[in-house]
């Protein structure tokens, strides 16, 4: 399941960084920096988590930076993260063990490998929708990014069923 989830994922970010790209940031400065603060909140805290699973030092300090990078870097980070998570899903059975870490901010924290799987996901929906409403904002076309966009898509077939078949 979790496979299918992170392809997900990856065809969700995919279309949010070519809406992003898209954003005219001479007109809509702010809406671009607002984007790119989201996407560099968002790839930064898969690195930590990254190094979490992986028992090596935190790479960054913080979940933000005071400097953005371009969204080509971003772009190339998040594609890197999301194909190092799909890896990591196919090569590890023991998605239940557990992690502890430290966060950033020093507290001391504690997950599965599922739970931080499940984190990932899940907080890259909640900032893509925050960069949707920077796409608003920039007359930018919002690209729909739900799971069931994503099965219908990736599955056509699944909306061709007949009364038959759902008896």
């Amino acid at each position: 399941m979790f496979n299918d989830i992170f392809k997900y994922k990856q065809w969700a970010d995919r279309r949010t960084l070519d809406a992003v790209a898209a954003i005219d940031q001479d007109q809509f400065p702010g809406a671009m920096a607002f984007a790119r603060q989201q996407l560099n909140h968002m790839v930064r805290v898969e690195e930590l988590f990254k190094a979490r699973l992986t028992g090596q030092p935190d790479p960054h300090a913080s979940t933000n930076t005071e400097q953005l990078p371009q969204l080509s870097e971003l772009d190339q980070r998040i594609t890197a993260s999301n194909l190092w998570f799909g890896r990591f899903i196919g090569a590890t059975p023991l998605l239940n063990e557990p992690v502890t870490f430290q966060f950033v901010d020093g507290k001391q924290g504690s997950m599965t490998r599922q739970e931080i799987l499940f984190h990932i996901v899940n907080h890259g929906t909640y900032h893509r929708g925050a960069i949707g409403h920077a796409l608003d904002l920039a007359k930018g076309a919002r690209p729909a990014d739900t799971f069931t966009v994503y099965l219908h898509a990736a599955e056509p077939g699944r909306r061709e069923r007949t009364e038959l078949d759902r008896g």
